[in-house]
């Protein structure tokens, strides 16, 4: 026992030893030994946080787009009734005087997008709607008279011409080259102040089923976009023409950081339209569908919702001479999957009226071609289509 004590003792001894001179000569080695094990993370370098580089400016790209971007100023005349007698005091009692019967004038403004030296402009329809006057205030300060050569209401979009040419055009981005996360500038006119640059990112593509348009497919963007904006250009970094701003989600009349564009392949699409032929034909097969719900789509026995329910044919369209009958499940057109009910109003307006196009169901569990011949889309405004059930 004594001797197991001694060595105890000794070693004891030795272990204090080593310990003072570690402490005495190597104390970091002591000290980092005693810390906790550190978290390693990998952060990415600050050029590819999202942020802009330093020293990085949009004024390049801003001042490529400015001279392309007018002011719209429009004037239209509102005609009250007339006092249906003025001379009856029952009436006067409840209408009085009217001494505003006499026509007064309304001003609205809005911006647009010079889209050719000579003197085409591309806006909205809402921003021209009714006008009896239109002026058009160029960025080199000249203001010009200008006509409407069409619009499109399903769309929000508008074609307006000028006397004037060698005007700085916009540049047009490539279709479907945008994403989500891409930085992007509002250019317009907002309250009236002055052509003014936002700058935000894109915070959405393909956005619908919003209330807005008849045929929706919207950048969404924090850019900040307010009334006057309207028709004014949405671009790229680059100053590239990507959408037509249009809209704004908001509780107060102002930007909230949701705002929403046109995108330039269909704003390309409708002027072309507009500009050879004054209007734009759409495909019309004449049926009025609904989303398919998860209750809905067992009941059909579906393995997955995409398609649309046809809720209704039109008697004697072409939908009915083709086969289509209320209950069928559409799926695709033309070969192209149908998701929704907004995916398929597209699929159809794209249709060339005249030409026959296939179109798949599902009936009892079976799948069906059946071909139809696509008629032409009666013109409609959005407001229409929100109120009516729609007719694709």
């Amino acid at each position: 026992m004594r001797k197991l004590w001694i060595l105890f003792a000794q070693s004891t001894t030795v272990a204090l030893g080593v310990l003072f001179i570690i402490t005495l000569f190597k104390p970091d080695l002591l000290h980092e030994s005693l810390q906790p094990q550190s978290l390693t993370i990998q952060q990415a370098p600050r050029t590819e946080t999202g942020g802009l580089a330093p020293g990085m400016s949009f004024a390049s790209a801003a001042q490529k787009v400015i001279p392309a971007v007018v002011n719209v100023f429009t004037q239209q005349t509102i005609r009250n009734p007339a006092h249906p007698s003025p001379q009856d005091p029952v009436l006067r009692y409840f209408f009085g005087d009217r001494q505003d019967a006499r026509p007064r004038q309304v001003s609205n403004l809005g911006s647009g997008v010079v889209v050719s030296a000579n003197g085409y402009i591309l806006t909205n329809h809402h921003v021209v709607a009714a006008a009896d006057q239109i002026q058009v205030a160029l960025a080199d300060g000249r203001t010009l008279p200008a006509h409407v050569v069409g619009t499109d209401p399903e769309t929000d979009l508008a074609v307006l011409k000028i006397d004037a040419d060698k005007l700085p055009a916009i540049t047009f981005a490539q279709a479907d080259s945008l994403k989500v996360g891409d930085w992007v500038l509002a250019v317009g006119n907002p309250f009236g102040v002055g052509q003014t640059v936002t700058a935000g990112i894109v915070s959405a593509l393909g956005r619908s089923h919003l209330g807005i348009n008849t045929f929706e497919n919207f950048i969404q963007t924090d850019a900040a976009i307010n009334p006057g904006n309207s028709g004014g250009a949405l671009v790229d970094a680059a100053g590239n023409l990507v959408g037509v701003n249009s809209a704004i989600y908001s509780r107060t009349g102002g930007s909230q950081g949701i705002g929403f564009a046109i995108p330039v392949s269909i704003a390309r699409q409708v002027m072309e339209q507009i500009i050879k032929s004054g209007g734009v034909t759409r495909g019309w097969v004449g049926i009025e569908v609904q989303d398919l719900s998860p209750e809905l789509a067992e009941s059909f026995s579906l393995k997955n919702v995409e398609g649309a329910l046809i809720a209704g044919v039109l008697k004697g369209g072409p939908a009915e001479v083709g086969g289509i009958r209320p209950g069928d499940i559409l799926l695709a057109v033309n070969g192209k999957a149908v998701t929704d009910s907004a995916s398929l109003l597209n699929l159809i307006a794209a249709l060339q009226p005249g030409q026959p196009a296939q179109l798949t169901v599902a009936r009892k569990q079976q799948s069906l071609k059946l071909k139809i011949q696509v008629g032409r889309r009666p013109v409609q405004s959005a407001l229409e289509s929100a109120v009516e059930p729609e007719l694709n």
